[in-house]
């Protein structure tokens, strides 16, 4: 359904959903505006798949001959059926974005409370080609869709994945957002933490700032009560605005019985066993 990307590409390609309609603004009244991409362009595109054939020698027996493409055949029928199954997968614009390589911090936000309004207050001052980018994200059909070019969907792609970040770091206060995160820090999706004295803690994501492309996402550890740069470089791309400062203190104080006992246990610097004095 959607064209795979490189790191911090963007997707290329819409299947249309049944929705209602958003009224957008042609996209050419905002040409001069530039994206605030948070990834970088595809460079390139990729075929859905290659096919081999291969010829047997001239000097082959014909039972060989009708072997080896009886075996052609079924190779070809088998990679056309992976590729037909995977066309046809009908993966929401939010799975799949939450399912992308680098992208494992996220939870996957209802579309209910995207469509609310309420919810998305004074985001359209902060995302350019809000209104398409708010299309992209619930797979809306969009009747401007056909007249853009390549890079006019470059820019609504990124500003689509900024408009749900900023979303989801709102939507990590709400109940249902704590819940879809206190089973990925069950399942240990945002890392331990590096501290040897804290003895492997499950960490959670956290933001340095509650401002776009200030910060990258940081990983809190509750034990040490420090942070910490993930481990993967993928994650480390992430922009910190999209968790927020204030996610991972909440769900403490929401979920207190996972709050750790904070380590008193401290690394002393010693040379032949003498500790060294700070002077």
């Amino acid at each position: 359904m959607y064209r795979e990307r490189g790191p911090g590409g963007s997707r290329l390609e819409v299947t249309s959903v049944d929705r209602k309609h958003r009224t957008s603004d042609p996209l050419e009244k905002h040409p001069e505006r530039s994206s605030p991409s948070t990834s970088q362009a595809i460079n390139g595109k990729e075929s859905a798949h290659s096919i081999l054939m291969g010829k047997a020698p001239s000097d082959h027996l014909d039972s060989a001959r009708q072997k080896t493409n009886c075996s052609e055949e079924s190779e070809t029928d088998t990679e056309e059926s992976n590729v037909s199954g995977s066309e046809g997968d009908d993966t929401s614009w939010i799975s799949w974005f939450c399912n992308l390589r680098g992208n494992e911090f996220f939870c996957e936000v209802d579309d209910d409370y995207i469509q609310d309004d309420f919810n998305l207050c004074g985001l359209s001052n902060q995302v350019p080609y809000y209104e398409y980018a708010l299309d992209l994200i619930l797979d809306v059909e969009s009747s401007h869709g056909d007249t853009r070019d390549e890079k006019q969907n470059e820019f609504v792609e990124s500003a689509a994945e900024m408009l749900y970040g900023l979303i989801h770091s709102r939507y990590l206060l709400t109940s249902k957002g704590m819940s879809a995160m206190l089973e990925k820090y069950k399942n240990i999706d945002f890392g331990r933490c590096p501290r040897v004295y804290c003895c492997g803690q499950p960490c959670l994501p956290v933001g340095q700032s509650d401002i776009p492309r200030a910060s990258t996402v940081k990983i809190y550890c509750p034990r040490c009560e420090d942070i910490y740069y993930p481990r993967s470089k993928y994650q480390g791309n992430t922009d910190g605005a999209y968790f927020g400062t204030t996610f991972p203190h909440l769900f403490l104080m929401t979920y207190g019985h996972l709050k750790p006992l904070n380590t008193s246990q401290n690394y002393v610097p010693r040379v032949f066993g003498f500790k060294i004095h700070k002077n």
